[in-house]
């Protein structure tokens, strides 16, 4: 015992604050404590196993101080797993765990309830009995609210969590005025819900009925940014559960409006087709007490329930970068999910992994899951196999609160801390709401028929605003009389309004952040098909090329770095041939110049898949980032480019909120071969195609996808133009296929000096990247156009077959023609595949007065590529077809075979 008689020496408060931080944090403890924590551990866990050679620490500690570490150990037992034993579940009996947090499991007895232990000191109580370090334990670890925090991994974070939870046994002490807001939030919640069920039976609404208490929480966080941390502005996505209710209560959606929804009627804009009530969403200003504003946005968004976490987080990202100056504590990004969807959609791990990435974190997000404990008809204990539906939080190092949805205070307090953690720490915060559903799916549905134990419970279960009235009436706070009259106010409010929308004719699709786009103009097929001027100063576009062609002063690029700079120069002020990536970056700097910003992200976007862009260089000695466009002195715009993480749903996402908030920058997002673009077609099919006419969302967005058929087998030949040609309807979007620098630089300028904007899709190449013929001009680039339809060169009379074609396969088929030395074949390259302009198609087709057939070629598959688009689309002429058979997949694997099929074709091309 002697060489532990130092033990006796000291304060045992500060052995076991030591002890404390050894369980958090070994490393943060001195290595010779350490050692004996460990050896004190291994002691404890393996006293009295035959065989131990191990010296046993534990059995010379004092008795005391071993009881006191046993408290320790207690304490870290609560912080850890208090979580699972916490009175969170308003409906259903919580799991059992185990081991549990009985005394017993720490080595300590009924015995020492009353003794008074020192261990109280870490908490912040003092020296305290067991007795009464549990029941603080309790309170703070295991009432309404369960935290996880103990896996953040950071001491500070770990230790700020715990100051804040010891403040007040993590327990809310609001004023009866407040208590009185949360009450009035409570109502309207509960209040609205059960009009739309009186009023509009069995209609979809997907209610927020055992999850009211959101209401409040949305509402009091906003408050609280705006009060305590100044906040400007909030970006929130959410799906449909709570979506009307938060529209009206939240957002002050005008009830007559949503009333005008309900009972069907036709929108007065016969433009657009407009959206189910609970897509739509809405931006306003809002104006508290204290006069200062909060500007309002909640995201338009489809069925997919999680697609519209990626967008809310780039429009957030867009702001914080064009109106903000970076600052991210201006801007408050808020996600609403379902337990459901949280747990199962993939897209939600695509968001968590981007939020503290540099091209796409917003200073970090407040997550609310509404937790109905059910997903249509699917048990939670079907819908994952993680114990809670938040665990993806655990990825990023997350905090998680879990609370009961029925205690009002206790969500309010939980939205307040995870506020105070985004603010302070720029990190995400998950907070599971944890209530029911009180109907089925939708309004109409019947959950007894899968759940119908569990609905016995929810039929007799009070609401959260009774049961919070019923406490605040108690406490004398309120009286029912107070009740009372909040209650009829707001339904004599519900009436009036209800009797108004009976007078309207139509109902109206509000435009999402209408302010953005004032300057904007939406157009129709006619403004799509007009000339735009693309033009650009010979002499600018020059000293741009001297800029990116030049290593920056006390810089060192690579060898092989440089002999790319060399090349730019000499094919812009020697051979005058620019390739495919000297064109494209030319129409970067040009719109840098006039003032654009431009943001591109995507896979190795940086250097390009194919090694063509080069857009970022990186220092020799030091790494150092260096885009050589953002070192020209004459650029009043910016260029941001982010090699994205190995996502395509996520970040298309993202970069179509970006476009979405940022109409001025030109906005890209690239695959790395055109087909990875199938990992984000939700993106395509419900916001990038369809937003505009169900919105009336104008976006702007590029998207680049590599095409080409080189023998690369089935993945990478096709980036499935049939999909994106299927998806266009009267005026929703354009799609390209160039097949020269000249024309993408064209086509790049305009799509931002247009006065609107539509979403670009273009078939970008692999193999012209570096084509001896796929090149232009630097006059090509100043005093050029965008050119929808590419005319043949040869003389028109001689021809008797006429081949319209598009990208690539343009070359193959100018390398045969040239072979066979034809001249009765002409080539016609159709550069925007839509909008199609018949009109110079048509006047093309005019200039050749001897053809005898018309043929659209194409390498792809029959039942592929842009055959069926334009057979569809293009009628002027009777066309005949040049392809390959149709087929399951886009391209054998076999480069032979590849190589035969594609010989067939061409044969075809030229057969007389």
């Amino acid at each position: 015992m002697d060489k532990f008689s130092f033990l006796n020496t000291a304060h045992t408060a500060y052995f076991a604050d030591l002890y404390d931080q050894y369980l958090q944090n070994p490393d943060s403890v001195e290595p010779s404590w350490r050692a004996f924590f460990q050896g004190y551990d291994f002691g404890s866990e393996n006293y009295g196993l035959e065989g131990d050679s191990v010296e046993n620490i534990s059995a010379e500690v004092p008795e005391q101080l071993q009881k006191e570490f046993q408290i320790v150990r207690l304490i870290d037992g609560y912080r850890m797993r208090g979580h699972l034993f916490t009175k969170t579940n308003p409906v259903r009996d919580r799991r059992t765990y185990s081991p549990t947090l009985e005394i017993s499991n720490f080595g300590l007895s009924a015995n020492d309830l009353d003794t008074v232990f020192t261990a109280g000191e870490i908490l912040g109580i003092g020296t305290k009995t067991l007795r009464e370090i549990i029941v603080h334990l309790d309170k703070i670890y295991c009432h309404s609210i369960g935290v996880e925090y103990m896996y953040l991994r950071n001491p500070e974070v770990i230790a700020w969590w715990q100051e804040q939870l010891n403040a007040n046994d993590n327990q809310p002490n609001f004023s009866a005025d407040t208590k009185k807001y949360i009450l009035s939030k409570l109502n309207h919640a509960v209040t609205f819900e059960n009009f739309l069920q009186t009023k509009y039976v069995g209609q979809k609404r997907f209610s927020l009925e055992g999850g009211e208490s959101l209401i409040p929480a949305l509402s009091n966080v906003l408050f609280y940014a705006v009060k305590k941390y100044g906040v400007k502005e909030c970006v929130l996505g959410m799906a449909h559960r709570g979506r009307l209710n938060t529209l009206i209560n939240i957002f002050r959606k005008p009830l007559h409006e949503l009333f005008s929804e309900f009972d069907g009627k036709d929108f007065e804009d016969m433009d657009i087709d407009g959206d189910v009530k609970y897509h739509l969403g809405l931006t306003l200003d809002k104006t508290y007490q204290n006069g200062k504003t909060l500007k309002m946005n909640l995201v338009p968004n489809p069925s997919h329930l999680e697609t519209v976490a990626p967008v809310a987080e780039g429009i957030t990202r867009a702001k914080i970068d064009a109106d903000y100056d970076g600052d991210d504590s201006k801007i408050l990004p808020i996600i609403v999910h379902g337990d459901a969807a949280i747990a199962g959609q993939g897209i939600v791990y695509e968001v968590a992994q981007m939020s503290q990435l540099a091209g796409y974190k917003t200073g970090g997000t407040v997550h609310i899951v509404v937790n109905n404990q059910i997903g249509f008809t699917t048990n939670y204990l079907d819908a994952r196999s993680s114990t809670y539906c938040t665990d993806v939080a655990k990825v990023t190092l997350s905090p998680v609160l879990h609370v009961n949805a029925d205690d009002a205070e206790a969500v309010v307090h939980a939205v307040e801390m995870a506020l105070e953690y985004r603010m302070r720490y720029k990190k995400d915060v998950y907070i599971d709401l944890l209530g029911y559903r009180k109907y089925g799916h939708n309004e109409g549905d019947e959950p007894r028929f899968t759940q119908p134990k569990l609905y016995k419970e929810i039929a007799k279960h009070s609401n959260p605003f009774k049961i919070y009235a019923d406490k605040l009436i108690a406490e004398k706070t309120v009286d029912q009389a107070y009740v009372d009259n909040i209650i009829s106010d707001f339904k004599e409010t519900l009436e009036g309004e209800y009797t108004k929308a009976k007078k309207a004719k139509s109902s109206v699709v509000r435009e999402f952040m209408q302010e953005r786009w004032g300057d904007f103009e939406r157009q129709g097929i006619d403004s799509m098909l007009k000339q735009e001027d693309t033009t650009f100063p010979k002499e600018r576009l020059e000293a741009i090329s001297k800029v990116v062609s030049t290593v920056p002063a006390g810089v060192k690029f690579l060898r092989k770095a440089e002999k790319i700079l060399k090349g730019r120069e000499k094919m812009v002020f020697e051979t005058d041939t620019l390739d495919w990536g000297m064109g494209e970056t030319l129409a970067y700097g040009s719109l840098l110049e006039e003032g654009f910003n431009v943001r591109i992200s995507g896979q190795d976007v940086e250097r390009g898949t194919f090694s063509h862009r080069h857009a970022i260089l990186r220092d020799e000695i030091s790494e150092e980032r260096i885009n050589l466009l953002n070192i020209n002195p004459e650029s009043k715009g910016k260029m941001d480019i982010y090699n994205s993480f190995l996502s395509e749903y996520g970040v298309l996402g993202f970069d179509y909120g970006y476009a979405m908030a940022n109409p001025n920058t030109l906005t890209i997002w690239e695959a790395q071969f055109g087909d990875f673009s199938n990992g984000a077609q939700i993106i395509f099919d419900q916001y990038l195609s369809a937003a505009e006419d169900k919105w009336k969302s104008q976006n702007g967005i590029v998207v680049l996808l590599p095409h080409g058929y080189e023998g690369q087998g089935s993945e990478h030949s096709s980036a499935r133009i049939e999909r994106y040609l299927q998806l266009c309807g009267e005026d929703n979007m354009t799609v390209a296929d160039c097949t020269t620098p000249g024309n993408m630089f064209h086509l790049l300028r305009r799509q931002m000096k247009r006065n609107y904007r539509k979403p670009l899709i273009v078939f970008t190449p692999k193999s012209l990247l570096r084509h001896p013929k796929a090149v232009s001009s630097i006059k090509d680039l100043a005093s050029g156009e965008f050119q929808e339809v590419i005319d043949d060169t040869i003389n028109p009379t001689n021809v008797k077959k006429l081949v319209f074609c598009t990208g690539k396969f343009y070359y193959d088929l100018l390398a045969e023609r040239e072979e066979l030395g034809r001249e009765d074949v002409a080539l016609v390259r159709i550069e925007q595949l839509f909008p199609l302009h018949l009109e110079k198609i048509q006047s093309v087709i005019d200039k050749y007065p001897n053809v005898e057939s018309y043929t659209w070629a194409q390498e792809e598959p029959k039942n592929m590529g842009a055959w069926m688009h334009m057979a569809q689309r293009m009628d002027l002429v009777k066309l005949e077809v040049a392809a390959r058979p149709y087929n399951s997949v886009p391209a054998p694997g076999s480069n032979t075979r590849d190589k035969r099929r594609q010989r067939r074709v061409i044969d075809e091309v030229f057969a007389n």
